[in-house]
């Protein structure tokens, strides 16, 4: 899953997987927006702050992809990075 400066995601891999992953992305952000959210980071804020919602999804399902990639290449169990633990007020 690819995203360029247009906000879109290139058609190679799955196309069902891409849509869920723009539609969970799109569920963090709805849920990130609510006052008093956790799910508002400092990378999330700065992105909405200078483009779209739309490709503020798109990017954010790119960055869950390439998470869950290199989880699945690893084996690892995801653990929350420690400064992304630095929640914003929505």
């Amino acid at each position: 899953m690819e995203s360029n400066a247009w906000g879109k995601i290139s058609r190679a891999g799955n196309e069902r997987l891409r849509a869920l992953f723009v539609s969970g992305a799109t569920s963090v952000i709805n849920a990130a927006m609510k006052p008093g959210s956790r799910q508002m980071t400092e990378w999330l804020r700065a992105l909405l702050l200078r483009k779209p919602r739309k490709l503020v999804a798109v990017a954010l399902a790119n960055k869950m992809a390439r998470t869950v990639w290199a989880m699945m290449v690893s084996g690892e169990v995801y653990r929350r990075p420690s400064n992304a633990g630095e929640v914003v007020p929505a």
